[in-house]
């Protein structure tokens, strides 16, 4: 089989997992939690899925923000621990197929390993990637290229070329075009997929087996 990629890397939130709403569940509990209610919107709070998350705490000072920092990460591990993020239909076997196919694939997400690994070992997916690059592996994060390109060294590819990024929203894709690596979007994006393929070159995608097409 002819592969015009070489490795497949993929976002977690959003794109192989529907975590929006437990991100936003536990956004709006932290806020009551901290401040006694949340004032942000949900829109506002959506568009920083893919972002490291203390950058969503940038309008806050220092301090606040660090307060904010923990707050989420107890009130979401607690959701996370509870098995209330599934998977999008099919993701699995489709992730297999992929696999019997000869892809190498990977996870390349903002999130935190602490909070990553826990849905991953409950949805049997620690050990079928072969790579992992979380929050902490980077020093800068998405939409900077690093870690796409730190995904890919790890399984041995520097031609970027040879790399496809598969995601959800606007830092998915602008990290892959800042890495010079391909992007397929899903389909069931929570984020305006035609805003994000008016402004960044990627082709949608219904199914993960559509990469085959690609």
């Amino acid at each position: 089989m002819n592969k015009n990629f070489d490795v497949i890397l993929y976002d977690l939130d959003g794109t192989l997992i529907n975590s929006v709403p437990v991100i936003i569940d536990s956004f709006v509990k932290t806020y009551e939690e901290v401040f006694g209610e949340c004032t942000r919107s949900i829109e506002d709070i959506k568009s920083y899925i893919g972002k490291p998350l203390m950058a969503s705490f940038e309008s806050h000072d220092e301090s606040t923000a660090k307060v904010l920092f923990d707050k989420y990460l107890q009130i979401n591990c607690q959701m996370l621990e509870q098995d209330k993020v599934d998977l999008f239909p099919g993701v699995m076997d489709s992730l297999k197929y992929l696999k019997s196919l000869g892809y190498k694939q990977g996870i390349v997400t903002s999130k935190r390993e602490s909070s990553a690994i826990i849905t991953l070992k409950h949805k049997g997916m620690d050990t079928l990637f072969d790579t992992y690059v979380y929050s902490e592996d980077t020093k800068e994060h998405k939409p900077a290229p690093d870690p796409i390109i730190e995904g890919a060294r790890r399984v041995g590819v520097t031609d970027m070329s040879r790399v496809l990024y598969v995601g959800d929203a606007i830092p998915d894709a602008a990290c892959a075009t800042n890495a010079g690596a391909g992007f397929a979007l899903v389909s069931w994006s929570d984020m305006n997929p035609e805003k994000i393929l008016k402004n960044y070159r990627g082709t949608l995608i219904n199914s993960l087996e559509d990469i085959v097409q690609i």
